[in-house]
């Protein structure tokens, strides 16, 4: 992977990159707010993904997420991982906004495992998302939407870890059941948020979009 580290801190910056190297990963270029990070994407036609703090100067409040939004409308090919130190729920609604596919939002806690990291960054940069697991639990405890509570105990936990960015292999793993049966768990979701019968991808999409913002109502 060819990466892209935005983060002001520069101590987290070099221990992030020096990790990453360590394990073959190319740092083509490290910086430390959002429009250095904008000018590196355009010098790097060959970045695969970009690594970015959602706080970075000048105003530390949400330069990263728009840096973010403005790389995947303009750079499409190019996936973001965006890092957080603290769970701003809104932000994982925001990023989704466009389509789950190159998207990711994970506490920066997450760096400290380095084999979950990696698995992370490569699923975004192939095409997947991941949302931190912190962020869905939060959600999960603040959901407002009153279709989210059709869903039984177990589809509740199906829609969770898919809002997490794992595909039917991976939710029957995390939840000790068959593919068979996260399938079907995931008709019924799509049934009772009343998705219709559009493709199953967009479906998909949509029932996660559903579930990270109903908590904001």
């Amino acid at each position: 992977m060819r990466i892209i580290i935005a983060e002001d801190s520069v101590l987290l910056r070099s221990g992030m990159a020096k990790l990453l190297e360590d394990e073959g990963v190319e740092i083509l270029a490290q910086v430390g707010d959002a429009k250095e990070l904008l000018a590196a994407v355009a010098e790097h036609d060959d970045v695969d993904l970009c690594l970015v703090d959602i706080r970075m100067p000048p105003g530390y409040s949400e330069e990263g997420i728009q840096a973010a939004i403005e790389i995947r409308a303009t750079h499409p090919d190019v996936a973001v991982l965006l890092l957080s130190q603290h769970v701003v729920s809104r932000y994982a609604a925001e990023l989704l906004g466009g389509g789950a596919t190159k998207v990711g939002y994970l506490l920066k806690d997450r760096v400290a495992d380095i084999d979950e990291f990696l698995d992370t960054l490569r699923r975004v940069a192939e095409g997947g998302a991941a949302i931190d697991p912190e962020v869905v639990a939060q959600l999960l405890s603040r959901r407002r939407d009153s279709a989210l509570d059709r869903l039984s105990p177990r589809e509740g936990e199906v829609l969770e870890v898919m809002a997490q960015g794992l595909n039917n292999a991976g939710i029957a793993e995390r939840l000790f059941i068959t593919e068979r049966a996260v399938e079907k768990h995931i008709r019924s979701i799509f049934t009772k948020l009343d998705l219709g019968q559009d493709d199953h991808d967009h479906r998909r999409v949509l029932a996660v979009l559903r579930y990270l913002r109903g908590s904001e109502a």
